[in-house]
């Protein structure tokens, strides 16, 4: 991919003005770092300018809200990025936002593996970029960082001097935005990379897999229920590239199943098996997990340890009632085929869905598996995965550790 020359997203001078609507500024004040487009005065000069440009907000009696980034085709229409009304947004700007984003990964974990920038929690509203050691995947999922890709790329290869950095923006959200889908290489010649974690080194396949193309968000859940797995035998459903079960092995598992509908991430789990001496332990299955588990229940499957991590069930708000009789089927079927006295890891990344809707829906599995139950944990996304104050959203991961006596 070709990336046009990083210069300075605007000329503060120039910098439009919008107005937010009269009595619409509750949550702009109380720093809320989101304006929907029926919050601000839309007329035609606004609705005229080009997508990502930043602008100056302001009150409707004249109170500066900074500088955001705004989008005249999307329903949140204006997005914070800095107090300063006048800042400017180059790539000094971009490179000292990012050289925060390290120091505190750099605090919170001794190697170069993790979510280096988690979107609105970080400062920069709609970003995403995970780091694999010396190679980065980045995701701009919002028009003005798609604008600001250029300046990211260049103050990224400033303070990491990666080896590659890939696109993946293929996300439904740019699809909000107005943005194509577009997935590729920024930065360098090849995009192979690997992830350490524990004493495991997983392959990771950046330009094919999914998302960003490791989920470091289930790192602390990965070693909370690998911990449990000594002598079981462990289904790991919906595994992807197998983090779950073959950490599961590195603790002393008896056995591990893993079941995707992904030919090429069971390929590269197996792969990472294999290197570690799980070979013989360790077997993989290619199909739908949630018609693969109906069958596995019908021929009375017990696993000591079932972990059950699907995709989002609801990746639009409309798909919400349809999500939870999902993740209730999911419950009824993965708590059926935990032994008396194993345990069941069941997991939502869908924002849409709370954790009190998530627990109930699982409740209501478990009810209709009558399995009793005790939960252990309620779990949420690693601390590379900050959660904005104002945006209870963004803590979109839930995760349910269960215990079946029964």
């Amino acid at each position: 991919m070709d990336l046009p020359q990083a210069a300075p997203l605007d000329r503060p001078q120039d910098r439009p003005v919008l107005r937010v609507l009269p009595g619409r500024d509750r949550r702009v004040r109380a720093g809320h770092p989101w304006a929907f487009s029926n919050e601000i005065a839309m007329g035609p000069a606004a609705r005229g300018l080009a997508p990502g440009l930043p602008v100056r907000l302001v009150g409707d009696d004249g109170r500066p809200y900074g500088t955001w980034l705004f989008n005249p085709h999307s329903l949140i229409a204006a997005r914070f990025l800095s107090e300063d009304p006048g800042v400017e947004l180059d790539l000094d700007f971009f490179t000292a936002r990012l050289a925060e984003c390290l120091a505190l990964r750099s605090a919170l974990y001794p190697d170069p593996y993790y979510r280096l920038v988690h979107a609105e929690a970080d400062g920069l509203p709609g970003l995403v970029i995970d780091r694999y050691g010396d190679v980065l995947a980045i995701q701009a999922n919002t028009a003005g960082m798609d604008r600001a890709l250029p300046l990211l790329v260049e103050a990224l290869s400033r303070l990491i001097a990666p080896r590659a950095i890939v696109a993946r923006n293929d996300a439904p959200a740019r699809k909000l935005e107005g943005l194509p889908d577009s997935s590729g290489l920024l930065l360098g010649e090849e995009a192979t990379a690997h992830v350490r974690e524990g004493r495991l080194d997983f392959s990771i396949d950046l330009l094919s897999g999914q998302k960003t193309g490791w989920f470091f968000d289930q790192r602390d859940n990965r070693a909370r229920v690998a911990s449990l797995a000594r002598d079981r035998s462990v289904l790991d459903a919906f595994c992807h590239t197998g983090g779950f079960g073959l950490a599961a092995a590195a603790q002393g598992a008896r056995s591990i199943e893993l079941l995707d509908r992904s030919e090429p991430a069971l390929a590269l789990a197996m792969d990472t098996a294999a290197r570690h001496g799980f070979g013989e332990i360790v077997s993989a299955r290619r199909g739908d997990a949630m018609v693969v588990l109906e069958e596995m229940l019908g021929a009375g499957r017990r696993y000591g340890l079932v972990v059950a991590d699907p995709p989002a069930f609801a990746k639009l708000r409309k798909d919400h009632a349809v999500a939870l009789r999902g993740y209730a089927r999911l419950a009824r079927l993965a708590a059926g085929l935990v032994e008396p006295g194993g345990f069941l890891f069941i997991a939502s990344c869908s924002h849409h869905v709370s954790t009190g809707e998530f627990t109930d829906a699982i409740a209501y599995g478990l009810g209709r598996a009558r399995r009793p139950a005790r939960l252990l944990a309620t779990t949420g996304a690693g601390l590379d995965h900050p959660v904005h104050p104002m945006l209870p959203e963004s803590a979109y991961l839930k995760g349910l550790l269960l215990h079946l006596p029964a």
